[in-house]
């Protein structure tokens, strides 16, 4: 794997490398040709070579019969590019100068032409450019000298047959070049690729549920180390977090299995009894039996009602049946239900409002049972003669308060108290639910975009505020 990466960079790095060269070399030598075949000063400033100048000059040359001479413009194109001119008949015989040195001879033979052309014969800063001008009868060549030191003239000899030897010469130098581009490749992509290795080593111990990994965030993929760092400890949180909810489902399935089972087996018990005929019950004893029979299922019904709602809170499969309503009568009425359960009849509950109507758009049935758990919460934590001051009052938002002077909550099941399948300490064995009445408070509320909080001391009571 690592071979595979480092390699897949450096042969992306020759092959980036070699492309460039090419194209270079390509576009040099395009450039070269269109300069050539366009007399296009491409790699020049864009004014005229000295070649140019001299091919064109053959326009400024006059012949009237044997009378050579140049035009005023010519002198004038001489004179500003310091240049002289000599004009030469067929036997190279000087017939017309302008501005030629003293000692520039008046006849040429061919030798001396070539020798003037392909070497500075005149003085160090003079390069001699040839010309011709074709007449009626006769053709008359011309040597323009032009005293520029930034202007020089080199030629290059080739034999053709030495071009083997060259081809081996430039395959040897662009081996080399390859070989210099791998080297360099290598220890970039090494350097490059390096952490990469570290990175899916560390995502493939994450696949595999080792979360374990902490890097230095340093380097070009600095950013890329500390997003994967913050994705372990994300990662490990989660998981202290999944075999907690684990473990508090598998106790929770523990405990409702048992309080289901209590009530199925006093059913059973009761009706096998109620079916004997060996046994001779009474009208009364009958009822009473019946009676019990019709709580236990009632409890069975309720337990299997929280977890239905539950699950549909969750999966967001529900959906709320708003109706404006008086949240002040909605509440007092459930206050009065609640007292007028037997069980509770001795409950010590006071409701206090500040004002009797406070219409609110809510689903009157769900925020009924959110509350009414909150209440119910706060009963079967604390001893009967505790007081529960049950407030509204509108605000912003309207704000029901339940507040008791109980023993108040631990910090540490403060925090779990609205978690599913949590069950709080204090609760006595003649109160035992599903365990999800304040998750589904709190669904409920948060259903209506609304916001529960929880304070506690232990020893001086607790309260739940509600904003709606």
């Amino acid at each position: 794997m690592k071979w595979k990466l480092t390699g897949r960079y450096m042969l992306s790095i020759v092959l980036v490398v070699t492309f460039v060269i090419f194209i270079n070399l390509f576009i040099m030598v395009g450039l070269l040709i269109a300069q050539s075949a366009f007399d296009a000063p491409i790699f020049q400033k864009n004014e005229t070579s000295p070649e140019q100048f001299t091919r064109q000059f053959h326009h400024h040359v006059s012949i009237m019969r044997d009378d050579v001479s140049i035009t005023e413009q010519g002198k004038e194109e001489l004179l500003e590019r310091q240049a002289w001119i000599q004009i030469l008949n067929e036997n190279g015989q000087e017939v017309y100068r302008f501005r030629a040195p003293a000692e520039v001879q008046e006849k040429y033979i061919p030798s001396e032409l070539i020798q003037m052309y392909k070497y500075k014969e005149i003085n160090a800063l003079t390069t001699i450019f040839v010309g011709e001008k074709k007449g009626t009868e006769s053709t008359y060549s011309y040597l323009i000298g032009i005293e520029d030191p930034n202007i020089n003239r080199y030629f290059i000899t080739f034999d053709y047959r030495s071009f083997d030897s060259w081809l081996k010469i430039g395959v040897l130098i662009f081996l080399t070049d390859i070989f210099i581009a791998l080297l360099i490749g290598y220890f970039f992509s090494k350097r490059l690729t390096q952490p990469l290795h570290s990175l899916i080593n560390g995502i493939k111990k994450l696949a595999n549920k080792d979360y374990n990994i902490n890097y230095e965030p340093k380097g070009l993929y600095k950013d890329v180390f500390y997003n994967v760092n913050y994705l372990s400890n994300q990662l490990i949180a989660y998981e202290k977090e999944r075999k907690k909810l684990n473990q508090m489902r598998e106790e929770w399935i523990g405990n409702i299995s048992h309080d289901i089972k209590t009530p199925l087996a006093s059913i059973q018990g009761y009706a096998e009894m109620i079916r004997d005929p060996d046994y001779d019950f009474s009208l009364t004893e009958v009822r009473e039996y019946a009676e019990i029979i019709e709580k236990k299922s009632v409890y069975i019904k309720e337990v299997i009602e929280d977890l239905n709602l539950t699950t549909r809170l969750k999966n967001k499969e529900f959906v709320l049946n708003k109706k404006t309503v008086n949240i002040v009568s909605l509440l007092r009425s459930m206050t009065i239900d609640i007292l007028n359960d037997p069980k509770y009849a001795k409950q010590n509950i006071e409701f206090q409002v500040s004002q009797e109507n406070i219409p609110i758009e809510v689903d009157a049935v769900l925020i009924r049972r959110a509350l009414t758990n909150l209440i119910y919460n706060a009963m079967i934590h604390n001893a009967p003669h505790v007081k529960i001051v049950v407030g509204i009052e509108k605000k912003e938002r309207t704000l029901i308060t339940i507040k008791d002077n109980g023993r108040g909550i631990k910090k540490e099941e403060l925090d779990k108290i609205f978690e599913r399948y949590y069950r709080g300490t204090n609760t006595g064995d003649a109160h035992k639910g599903s365990g999800l009445g304040m998750a589904i408070a709190k669904e409920i509320i948060q259903e209506h975009h609304g916001e529960i909080t929880i304070y506690s001391e232990v020893g001086q009571g607790t309260t739940i505020e509600v904003q709606l």
